[in-house]
């Protein structure tokens, strides 16, 4: 029995290491090498060194597959991008042997694409930033005032470029495009309103099961990117919004939708949609929002009604 959880390099991992170790689950991890963090904690029982879900992504699937039969777990939470689109794939043959509670891989791919969400987001009636979606060659006129050019699927904030002048827009969006074909430019949203995340479970017929908000205190870099400091927050319109959106989806398993609050209006605007648990879960798990031992207790049948309050 126990559970089996993927990328054992990341914080979020440990996060869910120590949440499920507290409560005497057998936790194994697994990683590509055995020089990372998850290995080192005492809630750790199990270390798996498994190929590189990079360099060698099917052997990787034929460990993981190995591992699962071999061994009954609860369990699996695949934590990183990389290893949901490959555990998603063979998402109907590893859930034969193990609870899975992921977004088929149509999906996922779906939200990673921003041009893509962002369409959906504005038929459903969410606000989005003002948006230009597909360009064969840019005018600066297309512009008012300064402006982002974004990959249509990348994390963190790779390839991301700000346009402070019209003239500047043709040069940075062709280097962006470069390496990253046919960006999106949006309208720069001003900072001041405050950028924030709602995190979210939802069961196999999309039903919400939990859900909590946080606020970016501090980024890295520091123009916009993931957050290395932040706090939990009652926001209600953008757990509404949030909600809505994965409704919209219908969503299975986590996700955390990404907000930023423009200071001209006061109105939330989406920023994309992580397809996966997120950089801050040990903040929802301490504020009372256990995301990895509520799909635990899901795999287990258990039922119980949404979590949506939580310390501030």
């Amino acid at each position: 029995m126990g559970v089996l959880v993927t990328d054992g390099h990341w914080r979020k991992t440990l996060a869910v290491v120590r949440s499920l170790g507290r409560k005497g689950v057998h936790v194994t991890v697994g990683e590509r090498t055995f020089l990372n963090t998850s290995f080192f904690s005492k809630y750790c029982s199990r270390r798996i060194v498994y190929p590189s879900p990079r360099r060698n992504p099917e052997e990787f699937i034929e460990f993981i597959l190995k591992e699962i039969r071999k061994n009954h777990y609860e369990c699996l939470f695949p934590m990183e991008e990389e290893t949901l689109i490959l555990v998603a794939k063979y998402r109907s043959e590893m859930s034969k042997y193990t609870y899975l509670l992921i977004p088929d891989l149509e999906k996922v791919e779906f939200v990673r694409d921003k041009g893509k969400l962002l369409r959906f987001a504005e038929s459903h009636g969410i606000p989005i930033p003002k948006t230009i979606y597909s360009l064969e060659n840019p005018e600066p006129d297309m512009v008012q005032g300064p402006a982002v050019i974004k990959p249509r699927i990348s994390s963190g904030s790779f390839g991301i470029a700000y346009v402070k002048k019209r003239e500047d827009l043709i040069a940075l969006y062709q280097r962006v495009h470069e390496r990253y074909p046919f960006p999106l430019i949006q309208d720069w949203i001003p900072d001041g309103g405050g950028t924030f995340g709602l995190s979210a479970l939802f069961d196999e017929t999309s039903n919400v099961k939990a859900a909590f908000v946080h606020k970016k205190l501090r980024t890295y870099p520091v123009q916009g990117g993931p957050s290395t400091l932040r706090e939990g927050v009652e926001y209600p319109q953008i757990m509404e919004l949030g909600i809505s959106l994965l409704k919209s989806l219908d969503w299975v398993g986590v996700a955390m939708v990404e907000f930023k609050v423009d200071p001209r209006d006061g109105t939330p605007k989406l920023m994309e949609v992580n397809p996966r648990f997120w950089g801050s879960l040990h903040l929802a798990i301490i504020s009372g929002i256990d995301f990895p031992y509520l799909i635990l207790r899901m795999a287990r049948k258990e039922r119980f009604p949404p979590f949506l309050h939580y310390a501030v």
